[in-house]
């Protein structure tokens, strides 16, 4: 499985600009500060993800980036393979010519690796990640509280 530090702090990126980007465009080195990601690698992230049409850039003052949809209809697939360019667990890049140019014995157990992978992370929304992280803050709040 080649899940890279891209695809991660891709994601991790999109989650911060979906929390602040709801009143203006969110600027990278804000993102960068908050989530100790450089800035130059942000950069590149953000380029892939404009390109996949998952964020818009606004210029200007006050500018920087925000959502290109809500955030109910981007998913975290998306998101891995606009950075990712491609999540594999085969070693042939599903090409099927790992073995002297025939599939392995192990390629099928792959690509339906491949496929429940990507069924799971087309179905979790950014809206239900802020959700899991709002739920998260209100918990560690009130225990925080009753101690």
């Amino acid at each position: 499985m080649r899940l890279t530090t891209k695809g991660r702090f891709a994601v991790t990126a999109m989650i911060d600009l979906a929390m602040h980007a709801q009143e203006r465009a969110v600027k990278l080195n804000a993102i960068s500060q908050r989530r100790q990601i450089s800035l130059s690698y942000l950069e590149q992230l953000f380029a892939k993800l404009r390109r996949a049409g998952l964020v818009e850039s606004v210029r200007g003052p006050g500018g920087g980036y925000v959502l290109a949809r809500p955030p109910e209809q981007i998913n975290i697939a998306e998101i891995i393979f606009a950075a990712e360019d491609r999540l594999d667990a085969t070693l042939c890049s599903g090409k099927a010519n790992c073995e002297r140019g025939q599939a392995c014995l192990t390629h099928q157990l792959w690509e339906n690796l491949n496929r429940t992978i990507n069924d799971y992370l087309s179905g979790i929304t950014l809206a239900g990640l802020l959700d899991e992280q709002q739920q998260h803050h209100e918990h560690t709040i009130s225990i925080t509280h009753i101690h």
